[in-house]
């Protein structure tokens, strides 16, 4: 199974490339596609579409794994980060990809086992679980890396049921 992880943005989209078979993750690749401030904001939703689609069409993932949107205080922001997921489900959707969707919450309980778990503990443990030498920079690379690694862990198994019901 390859599964294209995403954390979702309008600045920054970290996506990472995992290939799961048996026991063994692999990291198939990882990276970021990032526009600049300056460019008008439906440029960067192009920009953003074309880059995940060319990314799609090369890595040939069986599953999208993205973070649900989350966000606290910054409307603004939440609308744009809406606005850049939807070009990106639009590009898997054109491809014939399932789309599977985590919370922040369920991405920490899969991969760490503990939802309240801070960000640098998802970090190494997904650096651990990939058996990578450092955590991958951006951190929203190695964020879009947990996607996929909570997605893998989730299929197949009773977790997604759980994680389905929101009962974790």
């Amino acid at each position: 199974m390859v599964v294209l992880g995403i954390d979702p943005g309008y600045a920054i989209v970290g996506w990472g490339v995992v290939y799961f078979s048996g026991n063994m993750y692999k990291p198939l690749g990882f990276g970021a596609v990032t526009t600049e401030p300056e460019m008008k904001f439906t440029k960067r939703l192009e920009y953003i579409h074309s880059g995940m689609s060319r990314l799609m069409l090369k890595c040939k993932p069986d599953a999208v794994a993205i973070e649900k949107l989350y966000f606290q205080n910054n409307q603004k922001t939440a609308i744009d980060v809406a606005q850049a997921r939807g070009v990106i489900l639009l590009a898997a959707e054109q491809r014939g990809i399932p789309v599977f969707e985590y919370t922040p919450l369920q991405i920490k309980t899969v991969v760490t086992g503990y939802g309240k778990a801070k960000k640098p503990q998802v970090m190494e443990m997904t650096r651990r679980l990939l058996k990578l030498e450092k955590v991958p920079k951006p951190d929203d690379t190695a964020d879009a890396l947990a996607v996929a690694l909570c997605h893998i862990q989730a299929n197949g198994s009773g977790i997604r049921r759980i994680l389905s019901q929101g009962r974790y």
